[in-house]
């Protein structure tokens, strides 16, 4: 359990250095105000991402210089959100106070792991109605950075044969689902204990990689996404098809300077394309997934829900990994 908060003011996740979960405490803040344009929501649910993990941990070095701060973590933890609108700053016409939201505040100062959260109204759009607080909170970044990868880096059409490199984590749970809506065939590469969840939402054949290496079998994809990171960029072109993609969506760090570095040298000689997919708040993405959402065609995998108090329980959680699905702090 987490100390620091005394019970006066807005509870708030703070950390004030890098390092692990045990940096994490809860704070008093002074209640945010919409300003021009904003919106101030009460926070019911915020998904752990690995984004989240590498702001705490300051790996790669390079977070440092990528918004997190040179020296000590800057922003409040916590990108993505699901609550209910509580008040409009002035201008602010796109909701209503009652009006149910979710959103990716990657962009902005974050913070979502508090009672209470402001950001541009436009980042914000209304949550799928079937969907609960804490299964929408799930949606924003990994649904995003999967669609991004599935529909516009991947451009995936029916009948073609797609591959997902970790099929059971936070991304790739909405990568199967969106490969599928898509028309594709998909084949989900995860643990052996996680093959009901990924046959559930529609996987066409199963790969244990503990037990086969994919790249050594016959069959051969014209998309490859990688979202963990057990594999290196030759094996994945392998098994690529002639003229297939390969996207790095997650992974160690390893594999994001592998994709960063040498995946453009990989594909240089040949006709397949080796890269990684760079996923930035996109409210109209965001759009796309809440209306699949309501179709019914998409659902959230919720491994674990912590308190705002089990923060450092949430995170050290994360940080083990094996996850099926995400974790959720309910607020």
């Amino acid at each position: 359990m987490l100390c620091g908060y005394s019970g006066d003011g807005v509870k708030a996740l703070i950390c004030d250095r890098y390092g692990g979960p045990e940096n994490l405490r809860l704070a008093d803040i002074e209640r945010p105000q919409a300003k021009e344009g904003e919106v101030l929501v009460r926070v019911h649910a915020a998904s752990l991402n690995s984004a989240d993990w590498r702001m705490l941990v300051a790996d790669p070095f390079l977070v440092r210089f990528m918004g997190g701060g040179f020296l000590k973590p800057k922003q409040r933890p916590g990108i993505d959100l699901s609550g209910v609108v509580e008040a409009l700053g002035p201008g602010a016409k796109r909701f209503k106070v009652g009006d149910a939201v979710v959103a990716d505040l990657f962009n902005y100062e974050r913070g979502c792991f508090a009672e209470y959260a402001c950001a541009p109204e436009t980042v914000f759009y209304i949550k799928p109605p079937a969907l609960s607080f804490e299964e929408a909170s799930c949606l924003p970044l990994a649904g995003v950075t999967a669609l991004t990868a599935v529909r516009d880096a991947g451009r995936v059409k029916p009948g073609m044969k797609v591959l997902i490199n970790g099929a059971s984590g936070g991304v790739g749970v909405y990568a199967l689902q969106i490969a599928k809506y898509f028309g594709a065939e998909v084949t989900a590469v995860c643990a052996s204990d996680k093959f009901d969840q990924a046959r559930s939402l529609g996987a066409d054949r199963l790969i244990d990689y503990r037990v086969q290496d994919f790249s050594r079998l016959p069959e051969r994809y014209d998309l490859i996404l990688g979202v963990n990171g057990n594999a290196s960029l030759a094996a994945y072109k392998r098994a690529l098809k002639p003229g297939g993609s390969y996207f790095m969506v997650g992974g160690g760090n390893r594999q994001l300077f592998q994709a960063m570095l040498l995946s453009r040298l990989a594909s240089i000689g040949g006709n397949k394309k080796l890269g990684y997919v760079e996923s930035q708040p996109n409210p109209a993405r965001l759009e796309t997934l809440c209306r699949i959402a309501g179709e019914g065609k998409l659902r959230s995998i919720i491994d674990r829900t912590y308190s705002l108090e089990e923060a450092q329980e949430a995170y050290t959680a994360f940080g083990k990994g094996h996850l099926r699905g995400k974790i959720v702090i309910k607020i």
